[in-house]
């Protein structure tokens, strides 16, 4: 790119004029020779100072010449020279600031020369490049190569104003939180809050088959009668938190008081002194500390019917489950015999002498997880001593049940020594805390042989499971609340919160060591894949269930909405044939005075026994339909009422 004269001796250092030669012009065309000499010849004027060299100071760098050697704005010769005597009355330093000044405004100059120069260079290789391209993809567009002027700047303005779009949005709608900028938000529905907690298929494929009375789970539960709800706490897997949610998360019509600084918390029934839950955080450990299946089902009818006697055995409990079975079959009543298909038949409850029916609910985890975890617990000096491991009416020997740590606590045992030890309770704890050791021998191991005793165990734990009234899952928050909420029609303030990083997540461990405790909880590993699948498979009923109310109710909604434009519509045309009637009548009251007034009577008694015969005929039409418009009219309230609730 070529530049003008005058910018290429911008760039050269300046020349000094020699002793006795008059000083020259930077640029001819802005001043002659004879004004340079008239410049020169008076005393004391800048022109002649340049001869003897610059200011001190000043050094001979990039236009460091003085300023009438090349005066920008001069509007004539003689007013420049006129001008000089006034610079040379200036000091040094205003001189110097001057220069300073000067030679920013000429590299302010060749600035905006070049930007001017590299944007037009640009404009034009841009143009060329756009017109290569689209005359590959588009055939007709060929000729953009060569366009005019005119074409040539609509082409760019376009260019800067999408650079400038693209800058703004950056600014306004930075990443992805501009839901402009997402295809999804038009393309996909609004997501669905459940969907894909663990990272799954959004389709999960059953395993095994369940019925529907299996599947189905919908609790009748009364909070203001007998029904208890008895939350069986497994270790380790998350039981705290939902029993957190229990006591303090649950819409109620008397919530549960909780003071600060206990953990126990108050819930009783609307206007009784009674508690509806049975947990931890309601009434203790009144049956021990983590009670299992066997311990609850004993004790906690004793409890609650007020018996102290701790000794009650479960052969007891049952005989009294047939009495009150037996005694309500012979009064008839219309729950008994419910079947193996309703969801609220008496496998999913058990009942107490009072009459009080008990829902068990609990919660389960992945076996790996809840292994290290509970290790972790262990190695920070957790023991559960306070169990009691009551089963048939006794608690265990110290040689059916030896410990693995002789001192006080087993604090900061490698997971090595956590495996290797033959009595740890950690090994295949969910199966042992939900099967009924009293088929097994309790925990007397010379029973019967080792591979029946885990059969037998783990089919107790998996016909347990599946009658209770609810379990739900560690590694689904979001659809065990959905489940408890649709069983015992209870609702949540706040919803579950998913937590994917927890202490066991943060263990490392090989694969080795991971097929080892795997191999430790076999029977875990085996009850926690049915129950999965068994949770997914009530998850995916209940949400079928609900999409099949949700439609019905729209097209009753439609029906409902169709019948009452019909009804509208008879209407306005019962009322244009009362208002013909009318004026039928009005005519036929007013003859004309010129005919006969004879065959006017004659005329009119015709008419009146016509009309009084259609009145009569139409009265009963007209009744019947007002009482089939009050029937409609109840239908709606009764419509509008069953929407409003299911809202």
């Amino acid at each position: 790119m070529a530049l003008p004269a005058c910018a290429v001796r911008a760039f050269q250092p300046p020349r000094q004029p020699e002793r006795g030669a008059p000083a020259r012009t930077t640029c001819p065309r802005r001043h002659s020779r004879v004004e340079a000499e008239l410049a020169a010849s008076r005393p004391g004027s800048v022109a002649a100072s340049v001869r003897a060299g610059p200011p001190r100071g000043v050094s001979h760098g990039f236009h460091t010449r003085p300023l009438l050697d090349k005066p920008r704005k001069a509007s004539s010769s003689l007013a420049g020279a006129a001008c000089a005597p006034l610079f040379a009355l200036l000091s040094r330093g205003r001189r110097r600031r001057m220069h300073v000044l000067r030679r920013r405004w000429d590299l302010g100059s060749l600035c905006r020369a070049l930007l001017t120069r590299g944007l037009a260079a640009l404009g034009h290789s841009l143009k060329h490049v756009l017109g290569a391209i689209f005359s590959k993809i588009f055939g007709p567009l060929a000729s953009v190569g060569n366009m005019d002027e005119k074409s040539n700047k609509l082409l760019l303005a376009l260019v800067m104003l999408f650079l400038f779009a693209v800058i703004v949005l950056q600014y306004v709608c930075p990443g992805t939180e501009c839901q402009l900028l997402r295809l999804q938000a038009f393309s996909s529905p609004v997501p669905d809050p459940y969907r894909s907690e663990d990272e799954s298929s959004a389709r999960f494929v059953p395993r095994y088959n369940f019925t529907r009375g299996d599947l189905l789970r919908k609790v009748d539960f009364d909070i203001k009668g007998d029904d208890l709800i008895v939350f069986l706490h497994i270790q380790k897997t998350g039981g705290t938190t939902f029993g957190r949610h229990l006591v303090r998360n649950i819409q109620l019509e008397q919530p549960c008081e909780c003071r600060v600084g206990q953990k126990k918390c108050t819930c009783h029934r609307p206007g009784k002194r009674e508690t509806w839950l049975f947990s931890r955080f309601s009434t203790g450990w009144s049956c021990g500390l983590h009670a299992d299946w066997t311990e609850l089902t004993s004790c906690v009818p004793s409890v609650v019917d007020g018996k102290r006697d701790a000794r009650l055995r479960p052969s007891r409990w049952r005989i009294f489950q047939i009495l009150d079975a037996a005694s309500k079959d012979k009064r008839g009543s219309p729950n008994t015999n419910a079947g193996a298909n309703s969801p609220s038949s008496t496998k999913t409850r058990n009942t107490s002498k009072s009459g009080k029916n008990f829902h068990y609910i609990t919660i389960l985890r992945d076996p790996v997880s809840r292994y290290l975890s509970e290790w972790r617990h262990v190695q920070r000096g957790a023991t559960w001593k306070a169990s009691l491991h009551v089963c048939d009416g006794r608690p265990p020997t110290s040689e059916e049940l030896p410990s693995c740590y002789t001192g006080d606590d087993w604090s900061g045992c490698p997971l090595k020594e956590f495996m290797d030890c033959p009595y740890n309770l950690a090994n295949n704890r969910q199966v042992r805390m939900l099967s009924d050791l009293t088929l097994v021998g309790c925990y007397n191991l010379s029973v019967m042989p080792e591979k029946q005793r885990n059969k037998v165990l783990l089919e107790s734990a998996k016909s347990n499971l599946k009658h209770m009234a609810f379990f739900g899952l560690t590694e689904f928050q979001r659809k065990t609340q959905y489940l408890f909420e649709k069983t015992f029609n209870m609702n949540f303030i706040s919803p579950f919160t998913q937590y994917n990083t927890t202490r066991a997540s943060s263990v490392e461990i090989n694969e080795e060591i991971q097929k080892r405790i795997e191999g430790l909880n076999f029977l875990d590993m085996e009850l926690y894949s049915y129950a999965k699948d068994l949770f997914l498979q009530r998850y995916q009923f209940m949400r079928q269930k609900e999409h099949q109310e949700a439609r019905r109710k729209r097209q009753e909604q439609r029906k409902f909405l169709k019948g009452r434009l019909l009804q509208t519509h008879f209407q306005s045309q019962g009322q244009g044939q009362s208002q013909n009637q009318n004026q039928n009548q009005n005519q036929s009251q007013n003859p004309n005075p010129n005919a006969n007034q004879n065959l006017t009577q004659n005329l009119m008694q015709n008419l009146t026994q016509s009309l009084s015969q259609k009145e009569n005929r139409e009265s009963p039409k007209q009744n019947s339909g007002k009482e089939q418009n009050d029937n409609t009219s109840n239908g709606t309230n009764d419509y509008i009422g069953s929407v409003e609730k299911w809202r």
